[in-house]
């Protein structure tokens, strides 16, 4: 009998891609519409004739977009990394693309082995809403006190408890996150939220784009927010549109 060819063993690759959300029903692949991680597998699948799954550094929502979101998978085919970039960039939605490509050891993990985020929100603060980019900006017509807004944002800095911030759906042991960078600055019309942290809760920053945005237009103070951090208050704060929010990087050890 002819000898069986041996199995080709898997190589791990990491990807960085970026992706517009205002189509995609989220990250995750559900059975009610697109996601991302369904397209990007369906293309793989298209392109290596092999089952490939990947797995993202984060569980994007529907709506919400990212620059920086780092994916991982196992592939069989000894395709070259630099045609299978190519291949990928050429093959997917307009709506979804590829940065960059690597072989990285077994061990690496998309989520486990991150060790901070970046997230952005940006906002369109003018009385007339935007048009280009609209899909990527919330607006707010109404005038924004920057200056009580950078005052709420420093306190927030930190390691601190933010479950009054988090929304049930996530499946976490601790809700005490660091949030090691926290600015806000103004470019032209827009205001633009940029957030680091060791991890983010299910909607966390978001509910702090929210209480920042009740800060600017002076309908809560920021006396609200150690109350808050202490689990003191009883007020929660808004979810921000998804809309505004995107995913810029992700870093590893």
């Amino acid at each position: 009998m002819p000898s069986r060819s041996p199995k080709r063993s898997s190589r791990r690759l990491k990807l960085v891609i970026a992706y517009d959300g205002t189509r995609f029903v989220g990250w995750q692949r559900q059975k009610n519409g697109r996601s991302v991680q369904e397209t990007l597998e369906q293309t793989f699948r298209h392109l290596l004739r092999e089952k490939v799954q990947v797995t993202g550094a984060g569980r994007t929502d529907s709506g919400v977009h990212a620059e920086g979101q780092v994916v991982h998978a196992d592939i069989r085919s000894p395709m070259p990394v630099q045609i299978i970039h190519r291949a990928l960039n050429a093959l997917l939605p307009e709506d979804l693309l590829v940065r960059s490509v690597q072989v990285v050891p077994n061990r690496f993990h998309a989520r486990y082995s991150a060790r901070s985020k970046w997230y952005r929100y940006t906002l369109w603060n003018h009385p007339l809403r935007p048009i280009s980019d609209r899909n990527r900006m919330h607006h707010v017509p109404a005038y924004l006190n920057l200056r009580a807004m950078k005052r709420a944002a420093r306190l927030l800095q930190g390691r601190h408890d933010f479950r009054s911030f988090g929304s049930a759906g996530g499946t976490v042991s601790s809700t005490v996150r660091h949030l090691t960078k926290f600015g806000i600055r103004k470019d032209g019309e827009r205001i633009l939220i940029d957030a680091r942290a060791d991890g983010f809760l299910y909607h966390m920053f978001r509910r702090i784009c929210g209480l920042l945005l009740e800060v600017g237009k002076g309908k809560v103070t920021p006396k609200e927010i150690p109350l808050l951090l202490k689990g003191k208050s009883r007020w929660i704060p808004p979810t921000a549109p998804a809309k505004g929010l995107c995913l810029m990087e992700v870093r590893y050890g």
